[in-house]
């Protein structure tokens, strides 16, 4: 009797230890959406979906799961020296509003282990991976920019061919900067929701020789 007694209760010991486990596994598969947040789920590295909607849900414990963030982010780019059409130098500045609009295509279009400042917390923690988009958000956007200011003059004095200019078209060029924008960071599934130019002003090694070139121009229109 004692060597069934204790038969029994090593299979209920073991029992209660599985039971433990399962509870434990179960409970770590409980998740919470807060508004504009989302996960990506996948089946052992295939995509599976992803959930947005508001709520507290469960899920099958061996479904792997990244949380993104959907929340509109800026980027306040820090002024960089291009070549305006007539190719004086200028520097130019733009804030940007952009938020994440296809999940599959941030985690899985988009290389941003690399990106990352810490690989590790890809995948595992939002900020890295937000960081990592952020970073990748920042680089098209230098290169969009360049793109576009090389496109026109600072001024209608440069080309005196009455053609919009970074000055006086501040409308047109922002538009053209937010479609390019849009064509750059589509790959990465990023939605564009505002692109301004923030600053702009000749290189400091040529603004003197501008400013006294104005005051001429300026003098010249007076006399006339």
């Amino acid at each position: 009797l004692d060597g069934s007694d204790g038969a029994q209760g090593g299979w209920l010991l073991g029992g209660s230890i599985a039971l433990l486990i399962a509870d434990i596994i179960c409970m770590c598969s409980f998740m919470q959406i807060e508004p504009n947040e989302a996960r990506v789920i996948n089946w052992f590295g295939k995509y599976a979906g992803t959930f947005s909607e508001v709520g507290f849900y469960w899920i099958n414990p061996f479904y792997g799961v990244k949380k993104v963030s959907l929340r509109a982010r800026n980027l306040d780019a820090e002024p960089i020296k291009v070549n305006d059409k007539t190719g004086n130098p200028v520097m130019i500045g733009l804030v940007l509003v952009w938020k994440l609009k296809d999940t599959y295509k941030a985690l899985f279009e988009v290389d941003t282990q690399t990106m990352a400042a810490n690989p590790n917390t890809v995948g595992s923690d939002t900020k890295g991976l937000m960081n990592a988009l952020e970073n990748f958000v920042r680089v098209q956007s230098d290169a969009a920019l360049r793109q576009v200011a090389g496109q026109y003059a600072y001024d209608d004095e440069d080309s005196k061919s009455g053609e919009p200019t970074l000055r006086s078209s501040a409308e047109e060029i922002n538009q053209q900067l937010e479609e390019k924008l849009d064509e750059r960071l589509a790959l990465a599934g990023i939605e564009v929701v505002e692109a301004r130019i923030n600053y702009l002003a000749y290189a400091p090694e040529i603004a003197a020789v501008m400013l006294r070139r104005q005051q001429a121009s300026a003098i010249i229109t007076a006399r006339e």
